[in-house]
């Protein structure tokens, strides 16, 4: 292959390369809809990192009038119907901590002792449920071995 025409197809390559190079730029320096221009400059150099994100969006003073009037006018509507009267009296406003009821413990309290008596009753050994008879004569049976043992300690 001739030297002159291996020059020739690599410039015509370095040339398309630069086409490229430039077409990539111009749509990184063009503006993106809803995103700011990047910060520090246009070019960057081999390694260092881009700037992410957007930039401080700002409003006009126009529209920042419009929007505080809007929530003026929302906390103003807010605020007249939690003070208007609703059939029975407005509750009174309390301070610090909201505390339960005597009322309310007693029944928390109440569901507990239900809830631990369930609890005691399904770990209790099957002794417990025997029958009358059978707890009676197994008292008796105990008895006589006590009485046994105090005769076989006089002895």
């Amino acid at each position: 292959m001739d030297i002159d025409q291996l020059l020739s197809e690599l410039r015509t390559e370095r040339d398309r390369v630069d086409q490229a190079i430039a077409a990539l730029e111009a749509l990184d320096n063009a503006p993106v809809p809803g995103m700011g221009r990047p910060k520090g400059g246009t070019s960057f150099e081999f390694g260092a990192s881009k700037p992410t994100g957007r930039g401080p969006r700002r409003m006009s003073a126009a529209a920042l009038r419009r929007i505080a009037e809007a929530m003026k006018k929302r906390w103003a509507a807010r605020k007249a119907s939690a003070t208007a009267p609703r059939g029975k009296a407005a509750p009174k406003a309390r301070g610090g901590k909201r505390r339960i009821s005597a009322a309310g413990l007693k029944r928390i309290s109440e569901a507990a002792k239900r809830r631990w008596a369930k609890v005691k009753v399904a770990k209790t050994p099957a002794r417990r449920g025997m029958s009358a008879v059978a707890r009676k004569r197994l008292s008796l049976l105990a008895k006589q071995r006590w009485a046994k043992r105090k005769q076989a300690q006089k002895a």
